[in-house]
């Protein structure tokens, strides 16, 4: 067995060191061939190197051949425009020089006529100083005939003096009065033709303005009392309302502020208030009471407490509406309050609210159609009168006390001016507060806007007619048409055409200045002039 592992392990050492030296003669063998491969491929790339720096330096030899050509093409190129340049830089320099020389031609030519323009200046300096010589000798000669002819003067005045026995005063002064006489008479003509130009000038305007602005807002004509009555159902209700002891009619008065009228009228009682506000819910409460029939003094008060809640809400939307209606925008609401208040109020026998909202939009109209601002127009219409809304409660006149309202709540300018300028209180610095005096006046005047009393009325003829008749030259004057015109019958002897003219526009003035009214008044001056020849 022994032997037989022996023998068997003998051969595979064989394989083995046979198998070793295979490869060892395989690797030497490989390493042969590679070495020889690697020489090969050497060999060909040193001659691809050597092929290729020869095609290089074949290149570069070209493109050398070519940059140099390039370049003396450039270099041609450049000294080509260089020479152009050259050459047109000549050309310039020699126009240049004939240019120069031509200048120097025309100064030389100008010098020449400036030096003859010197000689012709020379010489007529020369006359000229000929010519103020003569005119020295003239003015010489002038003044002494002047002084001679002023010595002349006074020897002929002196003479007149001797002749005409009047010294130099006299006769200036009567001269000054037949001038005066002379001019009075064209002034006259003079204010004839002018007024005459300037009423129809201002009446066609005026006309138009009115016209567009009433055609554009028409309201109602309403008037107002201010007598506050109470209708009963019969004349026992009287007594129900006087009460035992008077208890209820004081109770009353207490709550209201109002005066009570219990007289013979049949089946009615009479409220009297300054405050309209007052009297409205005094008139509400009693015309309650009187139809509940429970008339007592709790209740009373109970009711003149509601009525006056249901007021200050019906006076503030009056207000809101009103400023609504007339688009004024925004407005402090204290002043909202007393414009609803002017609901209540009434100034001969016109409602203050309406104729407000009235005198608004005929103030814008007139705004609108001369280029003013219409909304401060409207707003100075609307709050002309709103010191009227507590004139009973605050002492001063309305104006004053809308001019204290409208500073406190901080209105505009144009609006303060028109509140105290409308009744002519004072001078207006705006054209707005001409507008809204317009506007008043105008609601106030128109038909059926007021009422006056029949006392007023004869007082204000009267004193018409007596203005007129202070004029010296009138004979007679009578008040027409209400007072709205005054017609004037004056002396003819006295009173010639053109004076007339003069004297209607004086007795306008007059009646301005001396006379309250509304709307406007005609002045009429007639001068009548009657021959009379009896035949025999």
């Amino acid at each position: 067995m022994q032997f037989l592992s022996v023998f068997l392990a003998v051969p595979t050492v064989v394989f083995v060191i046979c198998l070793i030296a295979g490869v060892i003669l395989s690797l030497f063998v490989g390493f042969i061939v590679a070495n020889f491969l690697i020489k090969r491929k050497l060999n060909k790339a040193g001659m691809t190197a050597e092929k290729i720096i020869e095609d290089a330096n074949q290149k570069a030899e070209e493109i050398h051949k070519e940059k140099l050509s390039e370049c003396k093409e450039e270099v041609l190129q450049i000294k080509d425009e260089a020479n152009r340049e050259i050459n047109d830089r000549k050309k310039a320099v020699q126009e240049m020089e004939n240019k120069v020389n031509q200048r120097e031609d025309r100064l030389d030519k100008r010098e020449e006529g400036l030096n003859a323009k010197e000689q012709k200046i020379d010489a007529k300096e020369r006359t000229i100083d000929d010519k103020e010589r003569k005119i020295d000798d003239r003015k010489a000669e002038i003044e002494k005939l002047y002084n001679r002819a002023d010595e002349i003067v006074q020897e002929q005045e002196k003479k007149l003096v001797e002749i005409s026995e009047l010294n130099k005063e006299k006769a200036r002064e009567i001269v000054l009065n037949r001038v005066e006489e002379d001019m009075s008479k064209e002034i006259a003509v003079y204010i004839k033709d002018q007024e005459e130009k300037a009423k129809e000038e201002v009446k066609r305007k005026s006309q138009c303005l009115l016209a567009n602005a009433i055609q554009q807002y028409a309201n109602d004509a309403i008037n107002e009392k201010t007598v506050s009555v109470v209708a009963l159902p019969n004349d026992e209700m009287k007594g129900r309302i006087i009460g035992r002891e008077g208890r209820n009619i004081r109770s009353i008065e207490a709550a209201t502020g109002v005066d009570i009228i219990i007289d013979d009228t049949p089946e009615a009682v009479v409220l009297s208030c300054f405050d309209p506000i007052r009297r409205e819910i005094a008139r509400r409460t009693m015309e309650t009471l009187v139809q509940d029939g429970r008339i007592q003094p709790p209740r009373i008060e109970e009711l003149v407490s509601k009525y006056k809640r249901e007021l200050d809400v019906e006076l503030k939307e009056a207000g809101e509406k009103a400023v609504f209606d007339t688009g004024i925008g925004k407005i402090h609401p204290d002043l909202v309050k007393l414009i609803g208040r002017l609901k209540y109020r009434t100034s001969y026998g016109q409602n203050v609210l309406n104729h407000s909202i009235e005198v608004a939009f005929l103030a814008g109209k007139l705004a609108a159609e001369i280029g003013e601002n219409e909304m401060i127009a409207r707003r100075a219409g609307l709050l002309h009168d709103i010191g009227k809304a507590v004139d009973a409660e605050v002492e001063g006149s309305h104006v004053d006390i809308g001019l204290d309202l409208a500073n406190r709540y901080r209105e505009k300018p144009e609006v303060i001016d028109a509140i105290g300028s409308h009744h002519g209180d004072r001078e207006a610095t705006t054209l707005i507060a001409h507008l809204v005096a317009a506007a008043d006046t105008l609601s106030a005047a128109r038909p059926g806007a007021r009422s006056e009393s029949l006392d007023n009325y004869i007082k204000r003829l009267t004193q018409l007619e007596e203005i007129c008749n202070e004029f010296k030259g009138v004979e007679k004057s009578y008040a027409l048409q209400a007072g709205r015109e005054i017609r004037v019958l004056v002396k003819p002897d006295e009173i010639s055409d053109a004076e007339a003219f003069k004297l209607a526009r004086d007795m306008r003035l007059k009646i301005e200045n001396d006379v309250q009214y509304p709307g406007t008044i005609k002045v009429v001056v007639i001068r009548e002039t009657r021959v009379q020849e009896v035949a025999k």
